[in-house]
């Protein structure tokens, strides 16, 4: 990769690899088996491993991941639990919008709950508000690699009998608790986006503890078929002629038995294969993130930052695997489009909160409000995040120059 030197631009993320990936790529490439295969079936066993959690199914997207999530609570197996069309899904306004559009597009009612600040995560006062006799989950990220408060929010569940689905999409490595992020809910899922904590170009994981909801998972990714052969194999059970299921004859082959209505979101052995390189490198990464964090903030809050910006706080529940450093301008001199024009002029490279309050975007324009979604009181942390709140990075591809670099820049406005 090439070395970065004074002036060139400052990414908020990217790829950080090495001849270990290229290794495994070529090494996948040479089988030519394409479609998953023994580098899923490896990637997903460490992926478990890491996190300690029994399942990890690899999809092709951190998006898939949660439309995966989301659909596997709305299966008719899972009774009175199931989620159905008009019941109610608490979740954040302040989000990434692959987080609710399953639930939208299922056409169950998201409930929008704030978040608070300098957490940036859901604001758990607001949980009781939210509830109603038609709720049956929630559905949440950890914001940044910050983790939500688990122990408030699963009590919350347990108590109202509530499924929780967690995007650990930012979070990957986090602790909340004294567990693994990703290991809190009764799903959680997990993005490889080359902007994420580790990746594999494009692709995602969904992880469960639970053997019944591994078993609807697994169905849903692969067309909704019956069958659990692994892909190219055939008559794992011994039964594949020897079932009748539904309304078909008895003996209708078994992997041509469809017991969902399903997807084909499967990744392939190419993308597996840079994901176990990955993980090598994982504890490392999360190790750099913190580091990288740290020596922002330090530096900040050392400055007259704190007169400008409203500054991250870890929680004390929870240590992070950070995603980025946030910043909130207070708008005592400065505008944030004007803090972002700064910096960006000066190479350092911005991302927005995602999408800021998703209800202000153009996507709800037909929705109606009380009908398709609810509200719970005025979102006013989400509104302020949507005006003046914006990231920068720490991913492991930023070395020590380049971070004063950024702490000089930003010091500058102050």
């Amino acid at each position: 990769m090439k070395k970065w030197k004074p002036g060139d631009r400052i990414p908020y993320a990217g790829r950080v690899y090495d001849k270990t990936e290229l290794k495994y790529l070529r090494e996948a490439a040479d089988e030519f088996w394409l479609t998953e295969g023994r580098w899923t079936k490896r990637f997903e066993k460490e992926f478990s491993k890491y996190l300690g959690i029994n399942y990890s199914i690899f999809v092709n997207s951190g998006s898939s991941a949660n439309l995966l999530a989301f659909m596997t609570l709305t299966q008719p197996e899972l009774g009175n639990r199931r989620i159905k069309r008009g019941d109610e899904v608490i979740t954040t306004a302040c989000c990434f919008p692959t987080t609710i559009a399953p639930i939208i597009q299922y056409g169950a009612v998201p409930v929008f709950v704030d978040i608070d600040i300098p957490s940036y995560n859901i604001d758990c006062s607001q949980l009781e508000k939210a509830l109603s006799p038609k709720t049956k989950a929630i559905m949440i990220a950890h914001t940044l690699g910050n983790p939500f408060n688990a122990k408030e929010v699963l009590e919350f569940c347990i108590k109202h009998d509530l499924w929780l689905i967690e995007d650990n999409s930012d979070a990957l490595g986090s602790v909340c608790s004294k567990v693994k992020t990703g290991t809190i809910g009764d799903i959680s899922t997990c993005s490889f986006y080359p902007a994420h904590h580790m990746t594999t170009g494009e692709g995602g994981m969904v992880c469960t503890g639970n053997p019944e909801l591994y078993k609807i998972i697994k169905s849903l990714r692969d067309w909704g078929r019956d069958c659990i052969c692994p892909t190219g194999q055939d008559n794992t059970c011994g039964k594949r002629f020897e079932l009748q299921k539904g309304k078909l004859p008895f003996g209708y082959d078994h992997k041509y038995i469809y017991s969902h209505f399903g997807y084909n979101l499967k990744a392939t052995d190419l993308q597996a294969a840079i994901g176990c390189a990955q993980m090598k490198k994982l504890p490392k990464f999360v190790e750099v993130r913190r580091k990288n964090w740290k020596a922002i903030d330090k530096a900040l809050r050392e400055s007259k930052a704190v007169d400008y910006y409203y500054l991250p706080q870890e929680q004390p529940y929870g240590r992070a695997s950070w995603f980025g450093y946030v910043l909130s301008v207070k708008d005592v001199l400065y505008t944030r489009k004007n803090v972002v024009k700064f910096l960006e002029e000066r190479g350092i490279q911005t991302r927005m909160l995602f999408a800021g309050n998703i209800l202000l975007h153009p996507c709800f324009d037909n929705l109606e409000l009380n009908k398709d979604y609810r509200i719970i009181g005025d979102l006013k942390n989400s509104n302020f995040v949507t005006n003046n709140t914006f990231w920068i990075g720490v991913y492991p591809g930023i070395n020590e120059e380049m971070l004063e670099s950024m702490t000089k820049t930003l010091g500058h406005l102050t």
